[in-house]
């Protein structure tokens, strides 16, 4: 009976100290926009999709295309909307992903190559790695900080593999990568301002990538399909083949440039235009042939972007899957039909999935970067902070048990 009690003891003792470090798997992303800053906050429960605990969102000041200009006002909006976030899901923020966008933000293609070190041929992880490393002293520009790397397509012996390398037998092994990488200042400064608003970073994501974890689907990505985040100033898209994103791109213009097109063009305040592109009530105090005018010559401009970028890559009008449009500009009135048109693509708007029976959920797409990133990673804050628990304490923990036992 006493050791069965004794038995009994260490599990409650076990028990709580999970409880205590891990009550919960709580996952949180921040959206770091021009016009606003959006936080969601999440559960996760094994592998499904985590679900949503509340959501803040602030008025963005102190940030120009992207970056911040103005690091006080940037480091207040983004508190705000942590505290927003942290009201509305019962949950302190201790750690967060951050989404990073804006006019620096690119990718680069470089093929790195290393000669197979085993005396048999065959290819190991070793190998991958040395062909990885050189791929990465071919990048450009010493301002210029690589946030996210991934292998494209592998090479052995001038033939492509399809799949992965490891086991195959052969002299050389060649590595397409896509680095996406950021002007180190702007990354160095949006870091800072996380912290500073009193929450740690698990990790900086890049914001298109995060958008297309909740908006496009796997058949999507092996298709062939462009993701168009469409922000206040700025236009990122991405393009994904083969269930890999293969090329990203920002562009500095966004759905500002069209209000202040339709204030220009009908001599009216920046917040009545602003109504209007919306299709608010305003809209109909106006010759509606003038504004679609006005509307359709910017985003004339805009596709044009876009479409010059996919014939860089050989891949105007040739995306099955079309175009997804999401960001707040996406909410221009048939925006999906001139895109439809003026790429030569399929066009819709992108939704984000997942989210059909939650009491929280994005109201609109503008919300998939803050939610992608809380599908970025498995591993959670909490997760995480048991990991360097039992790191630092794992023997004192066990010592601890062990005078409990019989």
């Amino acid at each position: 009976m006493e050791k069965q009690q004794l038995s009994f003891a260490v599990f409650q003792f076990s028990f709580l100290i999970f409880a205590h470090i891990v009550p919960r798997s709580i996952i949180t992303g921040i959206d770091i926009g021009t016009s606003a800053i959006r936080v969601v906050v999440a559960e996760r429960n094994g592998d499904t999709i985590p679900k949503i605990l509340g959501t803040g969102m602030s008025v963005s000041r102190g940030l120009r295309h992207g970056y911040i200009t103005h690091y006080d006002e940037a480091v207040k909006s983004i508190r705000l909307a942590f505290r927003a976030a942290e009201k509305a899901a019962g949950h302190h923020i201790r750690e967060t992903f951050v989404g990073i966008g804006g006019i620096t933000l690119g990718s680069e293609g470089r093929r790195g190559s290393s000669i197979v070190s085993r005396a048999d041929g065959e290819v190991t992880d070793l190998d991958v790695r040395k062909a990885i490393a050189d791929a990465e002293t071919k990048l450009e520009g010493p301002n210029h900080h690589a946030i996210h790397s991934a292998p494209i397509r592998f090479y052995l012996d001038n033939r492509e593999v399809l799949g992965r390398p490891y086991g195959l037998k052969g002299t050389k092994l060649e590595v397409d990568m896509l680095f996406i990488t950021s002007l180190s200042q702007h990354v160095n400064d949006l870091e800072r301002a996380v912290e500073d608003a009193g929450v740690a970073i698990a990790d900086i994501v890049p914001a298109p990538l995060a958008a297309s974890m909740v908006t496009l689907s796997p058949e999507q990505k092996i298709a062939g399909v462009v993701l168009a985040n469409i922000g206040s100033e700025t236009i990122s898209i991405c393009v994904h083949e083969n269930n890999a994103a293969t090329s990203l791109k920002v562009f500095p213009i966004g759905g500002r440039a069209i209000t202040n097109d339709i204030a220009l063009g009908l001599k009216i305040p920046l917040e009545e235009a602003e109504d209007i592109k919306c299709g608010g009530e305003a809209a109909c105090r106006y010759p509606a042939r003038r504004l679609n005018e006005i509307i359709e010559a910017r985003l004339s401009d805009i596709f044009e972007l876009i479409d010059g970028h996919l014939k860089q890559l050989k891949r105007s009008g040739l995306l099955p899957a079309g175009i997804i449009l999401t960001g707040g500009g996406a909410s221009i009135a048939r925006i999906d039909e001139l895109a439809r048109s003026m790429l030569r693509l399929p066009a819709r708007l992108g939704i984000i999935t997942g989210q059909e029976a939650v009491e929280y959920r994005p109201e609109d797409a503008s919300w998939a970067v803050a939610y992608g990133l809380c599908l970025w990673s498995p591993e959670n804050e909490d997760t995480q902070v048991l990991k360097h628990w039992f790191r630092r304490n794992k023997q004192a923990a066990l010592d601890l048990m062990k005078r409990f036992l019989p």
